[in-house]
């Protein structure tokens, strides 16, 4: 089948989207997120409960955040206390998935020449998930605790949005869950009730293609081993 122009576009914005480790310094004006914010807010939801909420971050909070962060991740006594706000992984690891979260690890710090038994040049780049791998934009998403799993869904799907609307403007994203854990901290300084969880942070920006990290494509399964066509 051939491609007509909006299919096209559409694709390529959702087939180029993957996860950024190192951004540019390149501003984003602010008109332009609103806009991504303005386009991702179609996103379906249950009874339209658009139940989503986003804080951006750039400048001195931004950094004052990511120090923040910094200070305790590096602090391993201060880090192990910490509590997530909520379960993103399962309890216990199976294969596929444990596999799959293997492969994509190891394909990362290969890429960076980092050794399994290298565990400070691990500590270093997961680290920098914090400073949101240097991109100019920050985002902290939200939703309310009130809210029931089918949010979380509708969340996703409005995520996933304004990553796709990014790309069509040639931007990039990186979505970090690892902001998760530090909840506290991030409550404290952007201003976040208790009533709202911490879904996940997002980097935002113009991607660094020079770095070798922003080569790494994951793969993805065959459409075969999880789609069932039944007639």
């Amino acid at each position: 089948m051939i491609k007509n122009t909006q299919q096209q576009i559409v694709d390529d914005a959702m087939i180029s989207r993957h996860s950024m480790r190192a951004f540019l310094p390149t501003p984003v004006p602010r008109e332009e997120i609103e806009k991504m914010f303005e386009v991702a807010a179609r996103a379906p939801s249950g009874s339209n409960t658009q139940p989503w909420k986003a804080y951006v971050l750039t400048g001195e909070i931004k950094d004052r955040l990511s120090n923040a962060i910094l200070d305790i991740y590096n602090d391993k006594t201060r880090f192990e206390a910490l509590k997530e706000d909520y379960r993103y992984y399962p309890t216990e690891w199976e294969s596929p998935y444990i596999d799959r979260r293997r492969k994509v690890g190891l394909a990362l710090y290969k890429l960076l020449g980092l050794g399994r038994d290298d565990k400070a040049g691990m500590h270093a780049q997961h680290g920098k998930n914090y400073t949101f791998f240097g991109a100019p934009v920050g985002i902290i998403f939200t939703i309310e605790r009130k809210m029931n799993t089918g949010s979380w869904l509708d969340f996703g799907c409005f995520l996933q949005s304004f990553m796709v609307a990014a790309r069509g403007r040639n931007l990039d994203t990186c979505a970090q869950a690892a902001f998760n854990r530090f909840h506290p901290t991030i409550r404290q300084i952007v201003g976040i009730p208790e009533d709202e969880i911490v879904m996940c942070g997002l980097a935002l920006g113009v991607a660094d293609m020079s770095k070798i990290e922003n080569s790494l494509i994951s793969e993805r399964e065959p459409v075969s081993n999880f789609v069932k066509f039944l007639a």
